[in-house]
């Protein structure tokens, strides 16, 4: 049975914008939904469609993908305050420090760009043009994505089992994004109306919108190796904290704030990821936030870039 819900809002925009780029907690949460669930504003439209163990490929996702989030410094407000006492700025020298972003001293002389704590993110598929500091980039298949491409289209039937979900769960959304991405196939994931997915590891994101995507509805995943607690999604504009794991898909706008509350480790979950071992292996000492944990959750969210249109 898939319960309804329509909800007024608890927080103005206003009150949103100041909390942009800070970690969020329980406190904003009023509704915990942990069982399928169609959740909708007072203006009936809808905000999130959630079901739970309907993936059946997240072993293989697992598999091929467990590697693909990278460490990244350009995530904006979504990798939270700057903290110049952490283990991964602390090493440095920080300059016109600002909430969620910074710079800092390179042999003495500011960095060329400010940027934002360092965590475990990377965008998987097809990117639009770009400018940077190197150079312009043309339309692409991204780097990561072209230099592990045996892996990428080995997973690819898990995306392709989220696009389904997507066509079931909000088919007019759904739709609209398929016509879209069908004008440029070239730079489309095979069989579904995405371009890209980013993935996450172990990556607790702070209030943000996302940006960058045509629709403002994306599709969010997780899968997991080792046992954790926390990680809620939540939407605090409505008080929706939704606890989203392994098999479970989500299908939500994400032009709403949202973020995740902390992930932990209770004492028997230490001792049963310290029995089984970690796979992923990297000197904590960088201090990319997330890298000292013992078990390892990718968070996927799925989506179609809006300027992939202009590609040639």
């Amino acid at each position: 049975m898939v319960t309804t819900l329509k909800l007024d809002p608890i927080l103005t925009d206003n009150e949103l914008d100041k909390l942009k780029g800070t970690f969020i907690d329980n406190s904003f949460i009023k509704h915990t939904i942990d069982y399928d669930c169609d959740i909708f504003d007072n203006n009936d439209k809808l905000i999130v469609s959630f079901r739970k163990n309907k993936l059946l490929l997240s072993e293989l996702a697992l598999q091929h993908y467990k590697h693909f989030a990278k460490a990244s410094r350009g995530r904006g407000a979504s990798a939270g305050p700057i903290d110049p006492n952490s283990n991964y700025w602390k090493k440095r020298e920080l300059i016109n420090t600002s909430k969620y972003s910074t710079g800092y001293l390179v042999n003495g002389k500011p960095s060329k760009m400010k940027v934002n704590n360092q965590v475990f993110s990377n965008p998987i598929g097809y990117f639009d043009a770009t400018r940077g500091l190197n150079g312009d980039l043309p339309c692409r298949l991204t780097h990561y994505t072209k230099t592990n491409l045996e892996d990428y289209n080995a997973g690819l039937p898990y995306i392709q089992e989220i696009g389904e979900w997507y066509r079931r769960l909000n088919p007019i959304c759904y739709k609209k994004q398929l016509d879209r991405s069908n004008l440029k196939t070239n730079f489309k994931i095979p069989d579904t109306p995405f371009s890209t997915f980013t993935c996450n590891r172990n990556f607790r994101t702070a209030l943000h919108k996302d940006k960058g995507d045509f629709g403002g509805v994306a599709c969010l995943s997780v899968i997991e190796e080792g046992q954790y607690s926390g990680g809620e999604f939540v939407i605090p504009k409505f008080g929706i904290g939704i606890n989203i794991r392994e098999g479970d898909i989500l299908v939500a706008d994400v032009h709403q704030y949202h973020g995740n509350t902390v992930l932990y480790t209770t004492e028997d979950q230490d001792i049963f990821n310290l029995s089984n071992g970690k796979t992923i292996k990297e000197n904590v000492k960088v201090g990319t936030a997330g890298i000292n944990y013992n078990f390892t959750r990718i968070s996927f969210v799925c989506y179609l870039r809006e300027k992939i249109i202009k590609c040639e």
